[in-house]
């Protein structure tokens, strides 16, 4: 190391060794680049080989999706428009009202022939309660099923909310109902729960029906009926008092006292035939009135 020479020798060939070693590092980043920009040169023309018309058929392929979806969605409009057309036109037409009430219990929907029987112009965001306004299920309805108990006056208005709020079936009564002119009229409800596809409840709809004329030719007869019973009684009797007259006849010795006997028989005898011919008259006037309803409806 003291020779000048030798260390000159030394320093000289470690510059070259450290030159050798960076021109083999400078080498291979530059091999190393080059492979690279040959990779990106050799996409570049297949991106650019990629075929025109395979653009132009997706894009053909969207809009064609894009018009059959427009076209269903078209046909769906039309199918929803016509059913609710259909729908409205079956209810103008019904002779038998309906009115339909959403999970609020307020009317939705009501048709032609239940603003007639229950005499609004319109139902439409009207309560149960102010449509029957405390109108009362006829017991009659249920006078068979408990023959031998007190009825309970019910609401026709809580029939309704028995089957919107507590999940109730549907239920059929009737009730004596008095329309805001004051016209008294007896209707039949059926209240049935409207379900959706999932089976939520969607509200409730009543079909109501005027059985006024029913109903009076149902009180004509039981009252007929209670004639009938009277009359039978009558009947009888006559005919008892005949018979004792006809026996007193028969044994009577007197020709004065035969005489009474015969006359009050003939007095009876028409006394009978005028009741018992004025009610087959009144029957048959009453069965003829019961047959013009009958007809008409």
């Amino acid at each position: 190391m003291a020779n000048p020479v030798l260390l000159r020798a030394a320093v000289v060939l470690f510059c070259a060794g450290f030159a050798f070693l960076l021109g083999l590092i400078f080498i291979r980043l530059l091999r190393k680049s080059i492979d690279n920009e040959a990779d990106i040169s050799s996409a570049a023309p297949a991106l650019e080989a990629f075929p025109t018309h395979v653009y132009n058929t997706v894009i053909q392929q969207l809009k064609q999706q894009k018009h059959e979806l427009q076209v269903q969605s078209k046909a769906e409009q039309n199918r929803a428009r016509a059913v609710e057309t259909l729908s409205q036109a079956v209810l103008s037409n019904l002779s038998s009202g309906v009115l339909v009430f959403g999970m609020n219990g307020l009317v939705k929907t009501s048709n032609p022939a239940a603003r007639e029987i229950l005499g609004f112009a319109s139902a439409t965001g009207m309560s149960a309660e102010d449509i029957f306004r405390g109108a009362l299920v006829s017991n009659a309805a249920t006078a068979g099923v408990f023959p031998d108990e007190t009825i309970t006056e019910i609401r026709l208005a809580d029939e309704l909310d028995v089957v919107l709020h507590e999940g109730g079936d549907r239920r059929e009564v009737e009730a004596e109902y008095e329309t805001p002119a004051g016209d008294k009229r007896f209707i039949s409800v059926t209240v049935s729960p409207v379900p959706a596809a999932d089976g939520n409840l969607l509200g409730v709809a009543c079909l109501i029906n005027d059985l006024s004329e029913l109903e009076h030719i149902r009180r004509q007869q039981a009252q007929r009926g209670e004639i009938s019973a009277e009359m039978a009684l009558r009947l009888r009797t006559s005919l008892t008092t005949i018979s004792r007259y006809a026996q007193e006849l028969a044994e009577a010795g007197d020709p004065a006292q035969a005489r009474q006997l015969a006359a009050d028989i003939a007095h009876e005898a028409a006394d009978l035939d005028g009741s018992v011919g004025g009610f087959l008259t009144e029957k048959r006037s009453v069965r003829g009135v019961a047959a013009g309803a009958g007809s008409v409806d």
